[in-house]
Parts: C-alpha cells; sequence; structure tokens
C-alpha cells in the first residue's frame, strides 16, 4: 500500500508554527509521511495552517488555499485540508465559498485532520510533543493560548478564545525533552505574556515559570516575546537580570503613544504610564535591548498625534522595532465605534516616516557595536559566512551577524564573536578565542 504524503504549509506567526510542529509529530506517529512548507509538492495532500490577523495575512492566507485547490482540480494534489486562525474566524462563511477544500479545522480541532485522511485512530502522543521544523538548536516555546485584553483594533481573542495558560510543569517537561534534542535557544512566546498564570493560579506566574526554566540544565538562553505594557508583570525583572541565560531582550508591542488614540484602541494605559514602564525596565534590566510594535493610521489619528509618536520613537531609541499600518477588522470594538476615515496613502507616507527613522535609529546603535564581544549562536552557513544572532536578536524577524569564515565551525555552536562592522539592520564579526 502505498503511503501517504502531506505538505504542512504554515502561515502567519510562530504560534502557529508550534500548532503545525504538533500537528507534524501526530503524522509521523501514525506513518504518515509529512514534510514542512515544501516547493514543488505534488501528488499528495496539502495542509494549510492559516493566519486571521491583518487583512494582507488573510489574502495571502486565501491565495495559498486558493492556489492550492487549482493543482487539486489540475490533479497535482489529492485532497486539501485548511486549519488555522483564518478557518477558525470564517469556520461558517468559508466552506460554501471553496468547495474544493477537502475539510476546514480551526484553531484547537486540527487534530481531526489525521482521522479525516486515516480514520479514527489514537495515537500515544503528549500534548505537546512535535517535530521541529526550526533548526535543531532553536525552538518557540508557547505558553498559553487565547488573549482577554480586546484591544479595539484586534481580532484574536475572536478566533482563540478567553487566555489559557498551560501549567508549569507542564512546560518544563516539554523543555526538558527539547534540550534532550539538542535544543539550547528557547523563544518563549503566547499573545500575552503579562497575563501569565492569572487565570490558572490566581496571579502573574511569568517570573515563576522563567526561572523554572533557566533552571534546566542545557538551557542556554530564554528570550521573551508578546509582553504587553498594562498590569507589567514587574516581578520578572530581577529575574532577567541575575539570570545569564535569560536574554536581555524583551518584546513588548505599544502600539503608539498619544493618550487619545491609547484610549480609543482600548489599550489601558497611557503615555506617562508607558514612559514610566520603560524606564523601569532599562534601570532594573542594564543593558536590555527592547523590540516593540507601532501602528499608524487608527482612526482619528490625528497629525499632532502621530507627530506625537514619531517623537517618542526619536526619544526612546528602540533597539528593535516594527510597525504597520491599521487594517479595519470587521466585529472588533474599532469597526464598530470608528470610521476608518485615514486615506491609505495618508498611512503609507506616515509608516515610511516612522521606519524612516528607525532604520536611522538602528543604524546609529549598530555602529557603537563595533569593537565589541558578543555571544553568537551560529544558525546557518553560506559560501562565505556563518550566519548567527546575539542575544539580542530573535530568529526571523530581527538583525543576523555575519561571521567570516576563517575557521571550520560548528552551526548550533555558541561562540564569542567581535564586532568588525554594522549596517543598520546587519552585522559583521570574526569569531575571537
Amino acid at each position: 500500500m502505498k503511503r501517504v504524503k502531506v505538505n504542512v504549509i504554515t502561515m502567519g506567526c510562530f504560534k502557529n508554527l508550534v500548532d503545525s510542529e504538533r500537528l507534524l509529530k501526530r503524522f509521523a506517529v501514525a506513518g504518515i509521511d509529512a514534510v514542512h512548507n515544501a516547493n514543488d509538492f505534488v501528488d499528495g495532500i496539502v495542509v494549510i495552517n492559516t493566519c486571521g490577523f491583518i487583512c494582507d495575512a488573510k489574502q495571502e492566507s486565501l491565495g495559498m488555499i486558493l492556489q492550492a485547490c487549482q493543482l487539486k482540480g489540475e490533479g497535482r494534489l489529492k485532497a486539501v485540508y485548511v486549519m488555522g486562525c483564518l478557518s477558525e474566524r470564517y469556520r461558517d462563511e468559508l466552506p460554501p465559498e471553496i468547495p474544493e477544500v477537502d475539510g476546514w479545522y480551526g484553531k484547537f480541532d486540527w487534530d481531526g485532520i489525521i482521522d479525516a485522511i486515516l480514520g479514527k485512530v489514537e495515537l500515544p502522543v503528549k500534548p505537546w510533543e512535535r517535530v521541529l521544523t526550526t533548526p535543531n538548536h532553536s525552538a518557540y516555546l508557547k505558553i498559553a493560548e487565547g488573549c482577554n485584553r480586546f484591544c479595539a483594533f484586534c481580532a484574536i481573542p475572536i478566533m482563540t478564545g478567553r487566555y489559557r495558560s498551560r501549567s508549569i510543569e507542564e512546560i518544563v517537561d516539554e523543555v526538558k525533552d527539547l534540550v534532550s534534542r539538542g535544543v539550547k535557544e528557547f523563544n518563549v512566546i503566547a499573545q500575552d505574556l503579562s497575563y501569565y498564570g492569572r487565570d490558572l493560579y490566581g496571579k502573574s506566574e511569568l517570573a515563576h515559570l522563567l526561572e523554572a526554566i533557566a533552571d534546566v540544565e542545557g538551557v542556554k538562553w530564554i528570550r521573551l516575546h508578546y509582553a504587553y505594557p498594562a498590569d507589567f508583570p514587574y516581578d520578572i525583572l530581577p529575574v532577567m537580570a541575575s539570570r545569564e541565560n535569560i536574554c536581555k531582550y524583551l518584546d513588548i508591542a505599544l502600539q503608539h503613544i498619544d493618550d487619545q488614540v491609547l484610549k480609543n484602541m482600548h489599550r489601558h494605559i497611557d503615555a506617562r504610564e508607558t514612559r514610566e514602564l520603560l524606564a523601569r525596565i532599562r534601570r532594573e534590566v542594564p543593558g536590555i535591548n527592547i523590540r516593540t510594535t507601532l501602528m499608524v493610521g487608527f482612526p482619528g489619528e490625528t497629525e499632532e498625534a502621530f507627530n506625537r509618536l514619531e517623537e517618542f520613537v526619536r526619544e526612546q531609541r528602540f533597539e528593535r522595532m516594527g510597525a504597520f499600518a491599521y487594517c479595519e477588522e470587521e466585529d472588533t470594538a474599532a469597526a464598530r465605534e470608528f470610521n476608518d476615515d485615514i486615506p491609505a496613502d495618508v498611512k503609507q507616507a506616515r509608516l515610511d516616516k516612522i521606519m524612516a527613522i528607525q532604520e536611522s535609529i538602528a543604524a546609529e546603535i549598530n555602529e557603537e557595536m563595533i569593537g565589541r564581544r558578543e555571544m553568537v549562536i551560529i544558525d546557518s552557513e553560506d559560501e562565505d559566512y556563518y550566519v548567527g544572532r546575539t542575544q539580542f536578536d530573535s530568529p526571523e524577524v530581527d538583525q543576523e551577524v555575519l561571521i567570516s569564515k576563517d575557521h571550520l565551525h560548528q552551526v548550533g555552536g555558541m561562540y564569542m564573536v567581535e564586532i568588525t562592522d554594522a549596517q543598520p539592520f546587519e552585522l559583521v564579526g570574526k569569531i575571537v578565542d
């Protein structure tokens, strides 16, 4: 009997990637040959793990679904299954529109795809077990699902539901398993790290979780993604400052600084509190690099409000920053309460302007890195360079360090590197003894 072949395609964020990795594990245990994001995949089954966060991401996911259905119609694929955020949100609307899809699954029932392909089977797999699609030395660690914040612009709570923390014990078991397989770097992710533990333990337990992970022998780097500024868990700061294997890095999406815009966004924090938060983080964790995400073009963002955002970026000199333009999402508070009244060209001009400011800041910060020595983990190698990252750089989203290939070194190894040159979003260095 010919074995089933499956290609799992992941769209969107790293939280989705973890779900795909868990599905790949179940395929492997079930005896199904599965690959991830394969190019030119034919004569098999495709599973598309979709994103539904913003307009562009939704269109990209829909485009991938339609492309796969076209290949199925041409006889080049046997079946197409869809899972993830987009199908969770539109599970009533999408099936009639795209009947060529063989099965629709959401954010939490995706393991039903196994039953659809093989029939009902019982698989001896722990909920967190997965096949890594990242380099063997690095993994994403998802500690919770859902979100309780209900920001006006965001549809994620509609798709993922209320916040649900995983237990510290289960997360530590997963970390130990991954370390035994060679993982050194853990990028801790959730929709909102700041809320971790409140639903399960009645209080914030992020600090205790970080200590428990840091205590696992073999964990070299822990990096934190997607903290929320309101109700920030300040007790994590002394843990970050004192533990050598917790990176001096924090990803905290601030979105804006104008008080009225923040109020309209339902962010539950104002400009003064935001500045006090950032000052305290930098004071209590010396040398920390902060990554943030900002939004331009939210309804009612006046020129004065945008000017305040510009000045905020210049003032704070974020080491890492991304930005995007507001896109109205149906069923959100912003769609109900406001008109999307800022023209697209104005949004784009504001986005271009704020990112140009950040590029200049990033160039200056990187210039200051020249001559410094930093530990670097090597992710890959090409013909001329090893490609690595410092503790201040998360995979995929932050800059890389290009390391001259003077000697033979190991991918996945960690080496002291002297920075010899810098560009706005890239460093060059050499390994030193």
